[in-house]
């Protein structure tokens, strides 16, 4: 395999912005009764998860003290060796800032997509980056492995460890004083939750907790960027969607775990000073993705031939989706990350108000999922073979729409790239990265 830039892009086209209506309410009571309804909502589905945790099964075995397991998962990686002089030294490395000026960054899901770019950015620009990535098999972990490889030439260390292992957490932040943690690590996936949603209350809910416990204890205190999602908006119709806009109405359990984060987010920002900025991102793609995303997914089948299931509406409508490309998601990750203030708490205690802030990350041009085969049909030059069936009722949504005005007041995010544009540079990734891609060579040279 040749060697590939994670992070080459050219100019594209600017999405479009579109205001948005923001609702007045005329009586002080009806406000007063949705925020206290909001309030209960939010405090049920926060105190349903943890209870959901609590009875998972445990893990058949336990770990000796310096061997970690990622507990309770069923698709976890084999246990993982941490600590002694030459891992401190490693950690120590790959942390190291150019300047005074520059961030250390402790990158948690750093083998995963957005993880891997977001890391990759950091360190060429001359901040400290360490990685922390369990290497679960919810996925290909070849991928995050390759990616873990790229990322190594960079300069950049991925610790093999679990967010929920807080031995280990203390000890990078005991090695490490951190100035930002970029948390990206995450369950992810709405329809897996059907099948395994301890899973989810692990990684989305526990692990979250379990690293704001190590953040809120540091010494300083780092400020947190982490990733949200565009599922809280749930069953929301008002679009586009704005950061103002209900979202106490979950259409699936992940997007419950991701609002039960943004309320755990609150709390430890209001308890103990933590300097915490949420992203809801889009449905990102582009090269290195995840293979359980529709557009990764249905290159592979187009190739090989196999049938496709495209979703419609149950009243035949169509299905959208706000496609980010993943160099316009680093680029407003990045932004939060240089724009987020210092945390205010020591030793555990906060000592004046902290920033809390939530942003979307998004194209702000919903494209239909049809269109989006059209593309890759016309990119791979092979004919979809398509089945065209009614949504079911697994969790996804209709459509998403992001409204991103205050992402460009605050962060200067301003998406670029079309669906067009990131589809080709996705393409053009998969066919080097699968050399047994059929119509390779063919493809290839049009390029």
């Amino acid at each position: 395999m040749s060697q590939l830039n994670l992070m080459d892009h050219a100019p594209s086209t600017p999405g479009k912005q579109k205001p948005e209506k923001s609702p007045y309410i005329n009586h002080r009571m009806r406000l007063h009764s949705s925020l206290s309804k909001l309030t209960i909502f939010s405090t049920f589905v926060v105190a349903f998860l943890i209870f959901l945790f609590l009875l998972s099964p445990p893990s058949a075995t336990t770990p000796a003290p310096r061997r970690r397991t990622l507990g309770g998962n069923s698709f976890n990686s084999s246990a993982t060796s941490w600590g002694g002089s030459d891992w401190e030294k490693r950690v120590s490395r790959s942390a190291r800032r150019a300047s005074p000026s520059s961030l250390a960054v402790l990158i948690t899901g750093a083998a995963g997509f957005v993880g891997a770019h977001v890391s990759l950015a950091l360190k060429r620009r001359g901040d400290g980056v360490l990685g922390l990535d369990n290497f679960n098999r919810y996925y290909d972990p070849n991928l995050k492995r390759a990616r873990q490889r790229l990322l190594e030439r960079a300069g950049v260390f991925i610790v093999e460890g679990d967010i929920n292992d807080a031995a280990l957490l203390r000890k990078l932040f005991d090695v490490v004083p951190f100035t930002h943690v970029a948390h990206l690590a995450a369950q992810a996936g709405v329809r897996y939750a059907m099948q395994n949603p301890s899973s989810y209350v692990h990684s989305n809910v526990a692990g979250f907790v379990n690293l704001l416990e190590a953040c809120k204890t540091a010494n300083p205190q780092p400020a947190v960027v982490w990733a949200s999602s565009s599922s809280v908006y749930g069953l929301n119709s008002k679009v586009p969607f704005s950061e103002k806009d209900r979202t106490d109405q979950p259409a699936s359990l992940y997007a419950a775990t991701k609002k039960a984060g943004e309320e755990i987010a609150h709390s430890y920002n209001h308890i103990y000073g933590l300097s915490i900025t949420g992203l809801r991102f889009f449905t990102v793609y582009g090269p290195w993705g995840r293979p359980d995303m529709a557009y990764f997914f249905f290159t592979k089948d187009i190739l090989k031939g196999k049938q496709i299931t495209v979703f419609e509406a149950p009243d035949g409508g169509m299905v959208a989706r706000d496609f980010t490309y993943i160099d316009d998601v680093v680029k407003g990750f990045l932004g939060a990350l240089d724009t987020a203030k210092k945390s205010t708490g020591s030793g555990g205690k906060k000592k004046e108000p902290a920033q809390l802030r939530v942003f979307n990350l998004g194209n702000t041009s919903p494209v239909p999922v049809s269109e989006l085969v059209a593309i890759l049909e016309r990119l791979l030059k092979v004919k979809a073979k398509k089945k065209v069936v009614a949504m079911p009722r697994n969790g996804d949504v209709r459509f998403t729409h992001a409204n991103i005005s205050l992402a460009s007041k605050e962060l200067g995010y301003r998406p670029t790239t079309d669906l067009g544009t990131g589809l080709r540079k996705f393409v053009k990734w998969y066919l080097e990265f699968y050399p047994g891609s059929k119509k390779k060579s063919a493809w290839l040279q049009r390029l």
